[in-house]
Parts: C-alpha cells; sequence; structure tokens
C-alpha cells in the first residue's frame, strides 16, 4: 500500500539521505549541529516510521530479522542536520556478548553526543512501557532529553484501542514521574521538553499515514526548523 502523505505543507525530510553508519563509537561524524535520535525495541517499526516521515521509501532498511541492525544510522538533512537511527534493543536471540557491545555503544552515544537534541521513542501500541522502554524514559527525564513517545502499528488495533492505549500510556508516564523529585533534575537540554513529565504520546501508522504531521512537529522544535522560512537560512 502507497503510504499517504498529508496535504499541504512542505516536507522538508524528503531531502534525507544516508550520510554514515557507526558499528564503534570512534566512528561517528563529528558532533556539531542537531541530531535526532530514533530508538525501540527490535522490530517496532523503526526504519517504517523514519521512511514515512522522510517521504524516502527504502532510505531506513527494515529487516525481517530483528536484531540486524548493528550499528548507528546517521541520516542527512542538511549540513547541520541529521536524523539517528539507533540499533533495536530487547532481542532475546541476540548473543549476550552482542547486546552488552550495543548497550555500550548506545550509551556512550546518548551520553556523549552534545548535538542530540531529542529522541523519538517508538513503541508498539499493543505492548507500550515494556522494561526497556521505560528505562529509556527514565533516562531521558533524568537527563533533560527531550523526548516524544511514538506508538506505532496503531492501525492493527481499532480506533477506540488505539486511543485508549494512547490514553493508558499517558496516564502511566504521568505515574511514573517522581514530582518530589523533579527539582534536582538534570536541567533540559536546548531542545524543549525535556526532563518535564510533559511530553507527548503520538498514535502513529506507516500503513495509514497516520501522526506523520504530529512526529515532524518534535522533529521541527528540536532541529530548530519550527520557524524556518520554507525558503531561506534557517537557524543553524
Amino acid at each position: 500500500m502507497t503510504q499517504r502523505e498529508p496535504v499541504g505543507g512542505t516536507n522538508r525530510y524528503r531531502q534525507a539521505a544516508f550520510l554514515s553508519g557507526a558499528a564503534h563509537i570512534r566512528q561517528l561524524p563529528p558532533d556539531q549541529g542537531r541530531e535526532v535520535a530514533f530508538a525501540g525495541r527490535s522490530n517496532v517499526g523503526k526504519s517504517s516510521a523514519i521512511n514515512t516521515i522522510t517521504g524516502r521509501r527504502g532510505l531506513a532498511r527494515a529487516s525481517k530479522t530483528p536484531g540486524r541492525t548493528r550499528q548507528i544510522n546517521f541520516f542527512r538533512l542538511d549540513e547541520t542536520r541529521h536524523l539517528v537511527d539507533l540499533p533495536g534493543y530487547g532481542y532475546a536471540k541476540v548473543p549476550e556478548a552482542m547486546r552488552r557491545a550495543w548497550g555500550t555503544m548506545m550509551e556512550g552515544y546518548l551520553r556523549q553526543r552534545q548535538a542530540l537534541q531529542g529522541a523519538v521513542l517508538l513503541m508498539d501500541a499493543r505492548r507500550p512501557l515494556t522494561p526497556q522502554d521505560r528505562q529509556l524514559v527514565d533516562w531521558c527525564r533524568a537527563t533533560g532529553l527531550a523526548f516524544c513517545v511514538v506508538l506505532t502499528k496503531c492501525d492493527k488495533l481499532s480506533r477506540n484501542l488505539a486511543r485508549d492505549a494512547r490514553r493508558e500510556t499517558l496516564q502511566r508516564l504521568m505515574e511514573s514521574v517522581d514530582v518530589a523529585s523533579r527539582g534536582n533534575r538534570a536541567p533540559a537540554r536546548e531542545g524543549d521538553g525535556g526532563g518535564t513529565g510533559d511530553e507527548e504520546v503520538i498514535l502513529f501508522s506507516a500503513l495509514r499515514g497516520e501522526g506523520i504531521e504530529d512526529v515532524r512537529q518534535c522533529l521541527d522544535r528540536w532541529l530548530a526548523w519550527e520557524s524556518c522560512p520554507e525558503s531561506g537560512v534557517c537557524p543553524t
């Protein structure tokens, strides 16, 4: 089925192109400009989401074998802006040594990367907030990294069940915020919304084209494209 493009507006993300892949932290491209990372469990639909959001089918290569993506992939939007596809987590059949290596690489990227402005946390709408998902949410909050939760594959649920999943996820996110310790959290990074407990939860379907503009609005904000003219010089 052809991916549906929302009516109106200009898709700045269509210019995305593969830049490089890093299998080790030392292989990362220069730490400059602005980046937004896509993270989620194996087979949650990260590649499909990136392809749908950019309108570039085949940009991020999806594998039918969970756990196949073994590197951090960078996609160039312009000279200073990039999207980043992180390896999927939580696939039990991947050898323990490999899981540890991926975890070390991802932690190094997330902790050290100054260009990182926000994270899109993808979760299956039928099974959101697994223990690994919660761990990543807690880490983003603790470090002040802005994030939004994107519930993928919502087309596999009825409209009512999808809305229920979103409402329940929002409720569970709010309940997990330790109000008493908010004052001790790391200050938010330059991107808006980090670590506040006010994060967005977006219903998304690559098949139906649902949620695309909502995710793009988050990306626009973190990449400083929110007030950028459709032609001309943008802030960097």
